[in-house]
């Protein structure tokens, strides 16, 4: 399985502030996914750089966005990530912004998206340590249903721990 970490950060990408939230990504899917390779990428909060980067790594099984994902006036992940999928997957997305909710009240706030662009499943994250942090202990559990899915193999049938 093939993962890639997409940081989508102005001042991460300018070496402004240090990124935390990519690194926390990876780290949860080494433990929970051991077998996922994963890259990463840190870019600017541009369209066309989120475009180009998505478009990268089309091919992976997964890619998952970090930073960009609130409704700030540089805040374009989802809609650049919906314009690009094929499909929706919402319930990802609904599942994240429900978890996140009983964490804090801004999750509402959250306009993250999850789809696919191939066989390739794109999940959206906001840019927060403790966010990515939920998130991915979220989705890292059904990655490899997903991919046996995408790949015809039939499913599994896992009892929710949550």
């Amino acid at each position: 399985m093939k993962a890639a970490v997409i940081t989508i950060s102005d001042r991460a990408s300018k070496g402004i502030y240090e990124d935390k939230s990519g690194p926390e990504i990876v780290s949860i899917l080494k433990e929970i996914v051991p077998e996922c390779g994963v890259e990463t990428l840190i870019i600017p909060d541009e369209r066309k750089d989120i475009l180009a980067a998505l478009k990268k790594f089309t091919g992976y099984d997964f890619i998952f966005t970090t930073g960009g994902t609130g409704i700030g006036p540089r805040d374009f992940t989802p809609d650049v990530t919906e314009e690009y999928c094929d499909k929706e997957l919402p319930g990802i997305s609904e599942t994240i912004r429900a978890f996140s909710y009983k964490e804090t009240l801004s999750a509402m706030l959250s306009r993250g998206y999850s789809g696919m662009k191939g066989n390739t499943i794109i999940v959206n994250f906001p840019g927060s340590v403790k966010a990515v942090r939920l998130c991915t202990t979220i989705v890292a559990p059904v990655m490899s249903h997903a991919v046996k899915m995408i790949k015809g193999e039939g499913h599994e049938h896992k009892k929710s721990e949550n």
